[in-house]
């Protein structure tokens, strides 16, 4: 069935785009870490998925099939370039209200040493409020597993924040 049959064109992909661009935004910069490049990987998977919006079997679930799109392009992305821009501490992360910069900072060089699966359960968790199985069907594994990711992640987080502290 087309994607068009179903009621959804190029205005409403325009809309939904709309709706998502800021949370698109938010997670492509942890992962590239770099304004110019978040946009290049917004800019590409919005692409993608407007090119492919035949392959969105159901018009409700477009929010994770869009973050979808956008992490496998991050992703992508970074294979490509090989090379990691630091963090600059005069950026501000998202909409989280932490008590000072450095916080922001150890938070997120800690996230961004996890491992892959780790670190997209924790940013799609935390970062974009997806559920257990929301984040299941983008990553493409049970539910137990997302949780399984997520119970690592936060321990290795602990462990990681606890040890900058201590320093």
């Amino acid at each position: 069935m087309s994607f068009y049959k179903k009621g959804i064109n190029q205005k409403t992909f325009e809309h939904l785009i709309e709706n998502e661009k800021s949370k698109l935004y938010r997670m492509a910069y942890l992962y590239v870490r770099n304004e110019n490049d978040a946009l290049d990987v917004v800019q590409e998977a919005i692409y993608k998925a407007f090119i492919s919006l035949t392959s969105l079997k159901e018009p409700s679930y477009f929010s994770t099939w869009m973050t979808r799109i956008l992490i496998n392009t991050a992703l992508d992305f970074i294979k490509k370039k090989k090379s990691v821009v630091p963090i600059s501490p005069e950026k501000d992360f998202g909409d989280e209200k932490t008590e000072n910069i450095e916080d922001k900072v150890d938070l997120i060089n800690a996230i961004k040493r996890l491992e892959e699966p780790q670190r997209t359960a924790i940013i799609l968790r935390y970062y974009k409020d997806f559920t257990v199985k929301q984040i299941a069907e983008i990553l493409n594994c049970p539910d137990g597993t997302v949780k399984t990711h997520l119970h690592r992640a936060i321990g290795k987080l602990k462990i990681d924040l606890k040890e900058g502290y201590m320093k």
